[in-house]
């Protein structure tokens, strides 16, 4: 079967959207590249902070493919009056069974993220240095490689704060990446919850390509009130504003008395929300780090 490559570029705070958009038409996947440069000495790519994302759909190219290109078009066209941020042309390409395979494949490198993480996925090559953390990832099209700001912070911050034989909980851990970076920095055991079977098929799979499954447990959920035990000295949330505030209880509740919560994933103008509801749980000493739109909170349990 041949295929359509649809690609939409947008600011990074419409990403999220426009991915909502194109993923209820399409079944073969989304990605999302973010623009990078090569260093001058053309061994590492970095990102290019608030620069236009481009978010890639693929539509299988049969008898209802010109429908659903119309509907999506007319759904990006509409999203485009609501949304404050820069929204893109919808553009469309071509492709053949043999080049659809790997196409999205094109759009992820191997990153560098703070003094020694790099994200590297799986179909690509990298020697590492030897004090290099290397978390190697098969994301597949729905799953992020680290490279969203949000995902980036998070793992600088790990990288500051995990200490050797920590006890760790990721919420909402996606492809398993701030877990996987948690157990590799040290974190002695770490549980990861998501609320969606297919992030928790591939953060399996991502925890056993890496070899920390002895360390790391994928678990199909979230938090429950009554289920809470006060066993983490680390919590770390990468979710949205929203879910940070409705979850504020159980996530500081889930900390010992001085532990650190992490959260990110909240649009700067969104932080107060979550902010204020993680202060009436019980955080205090926050912290506040922002990239571009995107801003991470962090702060302890009161003792």
């Amino acid at each position: 079967m041949d295929w359509l490559e649809l690609s939409v570029e947008a600011h990074p705070e419409a990403v999220e959207s426009v991915s909502e958009v194109l993923a209820r038409f399409v079944t073969g996947g989304i990605a999302i590249a973010e623009p990078y440069t090569l260093t001058d000495d053309e061994q590492h790519y970095e990102i290019t902070p608030g620069a236009p994302v481009t978010v890639y759909a693929y539509l299988p190219l049969d008898e209802m493919a010109e429908e659903k290109q119309r509907q999506i078009a007319e759904g990006l066209w509409y999203l485009g009056r609501i949304s404050p941020a820069y929204i893109g042309e919808l553009r469309v390409r071509f492709l053949k069974e043999e080049d659809w395979a790997n196409a999205w494949k094109e759009h992820y490198q191997v990153f560098h993220v703070g003094k020694r993480m790099v994200i590297k996925p799986s179909w690509r090559e990298y020697v590492a240095q030897p004090d290099e953390i290397v978390i190697e990832l098969d994301p597949g099209m729905a799953f992020g490689t680290g490279l969203h700001p949000t995902t980036r912070m998070c793992l600088v911050a790990l990288e500051q704060h995990i200490r050797p034989g920590m006890r760790v909980l990721d919420v909402g851990t996606g492809s398993g990446i701030l877990a996987i970076a948690a157990a590799k920095l040290g974190a002695a055991h770490v549980d990861a919850l998501d609320t969606s079977s297919v992030a928790v098929a591939a953060a399996q799979a991502n925890v056993q390509a890496n070899g920390v499954s002895a360390h790391v447990q994928i678990a199909l959920g979230s938090l429950q009130p009554d289920q809470i035990v006060s066993s983490y000295d680390l919590v770390v949330a990468n979710i949205t504003a929203k879910t940070i505030a409705d979850l504020a209880p159980q996530l500081v509740a889930a900390l010992l008395p001085g532990g650190l919560l992490i959260v990110g994933g909240i649009i700067g103008r969104r932080m107060e929300e979550p902010a204020l509801a993680l202060a009436v749980a019980g955080l205090e000493r926050f912290t506040i780090q922002q990239e571009g739109d995107w801003v991470m909170l962090l702060g302890h349990r009161i003792k």
